[in-house]
């Protein structure tokens, strides 16, 4: 691979695929395989970015083919581009509007509709589930309804092999409480979970009887436990206890069946991004995604702040003018919350790891964190922990913090998880495993024991990203087959829940 990549051939700045020398006279490639010479001004870390072509002050600068911002002085081509001479456009608390205003300008996606494929034939093995869904797991639950019986159902959890516990921060004094109960009920009736223990304190907002009876309705095995009434934590946690012996009695026979691959939902997410993220990783798991729409199945696409600044290229894969518009509501609605508490987004994004992986601003995060939806028509946008109505890919309102996000994904029945991560992260989830990749080969040596799969062979070329993700498709039907990922080996069940409102 040359030196410095090149995306789309309108781009006026092209990523360093390894560490770059000031005086240095390097190639620069672009996808269509058209080569420029340059010579850099500065040394360019690996993932960073060099000026193409000289840029006034006041300019933009373009990757993907769209903006990632303006420069804030001169640039000259073979110049380090990034956040001392780029300044992000979105997010700014001082700006009158923000993101595309509404109506959208939409017209029918230009992309045909994905035609089913060959992969439409393929099977695995899971759990079939009363109410029409699949697992890939049969995970036994204890779901805490309030922050106060934390403890109680991770003592009642930690006494039954097998158990996984759900804890979190809210259930009572929340605002808005109806969130937190959508995603724990989303878990409670995920095609993942066998069968679920809820347990409360009593006088919550979030009852655990009212959860362990929406549970039930869904075929599941369910019952509930209340600390205040079996009078304290020690016969709370020895009725809990055999409660769920009696659960997991009820499902410890339920046995893997053949299952069509249409059955499965995919979340994609990315943390920990750098320059390889959106170059590399990314693409990829679009291209898996891609694959899995074709075949019937379903994708969710999430991380809403990671949506802006991509909105142009979004409302062209829209399937109508109504879809386009709530792409654009939901990208508002971060943007004019930030402005309500005084807080400028380009305060936290990119975040610091972000910057030093070669991030510049929202927008460039933005346009590499969407190629993991791959290129299909996006059919609906869906409230956090919603689970989407039809198959094809579907973007779902959720907060870019990454245990935020998967939380809801999960929620909206997504029984795996792929995850790019440039620098590294061990985050997992409770209910569906997360399969780690990435790119920047540094990483998948120095976090191996975190990484599922590497790509970083795209990077000198001994492998091409169609290979690749032929790879990573492979991986993704082994793990719904049972094979464990490394942040399920490793015990990683982070779970935290995006709230909608504050707490009182």
């Amino acid at each position: 691979m040359a030196a410095l990549h090149i995306i789309e051939p309108t781009d006026t700045v092209a990523t360093a695929m390894a560490d770059l020398s000031a005086g240095q006279i390097v190639v620069a490639r672009d996808a269509r395989g058209n080569e420029y010479t340059l010579r850099l001004l500065d040394d360019i870390a690996f993932g960073h970015k060099a000026a193409l072509v000289d840029m006034p002050a006041g300019a933009p600068v373009i990757k993907y083919g769209l903006s990632i911002g303006r420069t804030n002085q001169a640039i000259a081509a073979g110049q380090w581009v990034h956040v001392h001479n780029v300044d992000s456009q979105r997010g700014r608390i001082a700006q009158a509007a923000a993101g595309p205003a509404l109506p959208v300008a939409w017209s029918p996606p230009a992309i045909a509709p994905t035609a089913p494929s060959a992969d439409a034939g393929l099977q695995f093995a899971g759990y079939r589930r009363a109410d029409g869904t699949v697992g890939v797991r049969n995970i036994l639950l204890v779901i805490s309804t309030v922050v106060c019986a934390n403890t109680v159902a991770e003592r009642i959890a930690a006494a039954v092999p097998g158990a996984v516990c759900l804890t979190h921060s809210g259930g009572c004094g929340q605002l808005d409480p109806q969130r937190t109960w959508k995603t724990l009920v989303g878990l409670g009736v995920h095609p993942n979970a066998g069968a679920a223990l809820t347990v409360g304190l009593g006088c919550e907002l979030l009852q655990a009887e009212e959860m362990a009876a929406v549970i039930r309705a869904s075929g599941r095995p369910a019952e509930h436990l209340v600390i205040q009434d079996a009078g304290g934590e020690t016969r709370s946690v020895e009725q809990g206890v055999a409660a769920l012996r009696r659960l997991a009695a009820q499902i410890a026979g339920l046995e893997r069946q053949p299952c069509p691959i249409s059955k499965l939902m995919l979340a994609t997410e990315c943390g920990g991004s750098d320059g390889t993220s959106g170059l590399i990783s990314n693409p990829l798991i679009g291209l898996a995604a891609d694959r899995l729409v074709a075949a019937g199945g379903t994708v969710l696409l999430g991380e809403t702040t990671e949506l802006m600044g991509a909105e142009p290229y979004l409302f062209r894969r829209a399937a109508s003018r109504p879809v386009a518009e709530e792409i654009a509501r939901i990208v508002l609605a971060i943007e004019n919350e930030a402005r309500r508490v005084g807080m400028d987004l380009r305060a936290v994004a990119p975040d610091p790891g972000n910057i030093a992986g070669g991030l510049s601003s929202i927008e460039e995060k933005s346009l590499g964190c969407i190629h993991k939806g791959g290129n299909s028509i996006i059919q609906s946008v869906v409230e956090y922990a919603e689970r989407p109505s039809g198959p094809g890919l579907h973007i779902m309102d959720t907060a870019g913090q990454d245990a935020d996000s998967l939380a809801g994904l999960v929620a909206g029945g997504a029984q795996i998880v792929v995850f790019s991560t440039g620098r590294g992260t061990p985050l997992g989830n409770p209910l569906a495993p997360v399969i780690k990749l990435t790119a920047n080969p540094r990483t998948a040596v120095t976090m191996a024991e975190h990484i599922d799969f590497s790509a970083a062979p795209a990077l000198d070329g001994s492998a091409t990203l169609d290979e690749l993700a032929g790879g990573l498709f492979a991986l993704l039907l082994r793990v719904a087959n049972g094979e464990e990922t490394c942040a399920e080996r490793l015990g990683h069940r982070e779970l935290s829940i995006w709230r909608s409102a504050i707490t009182i």
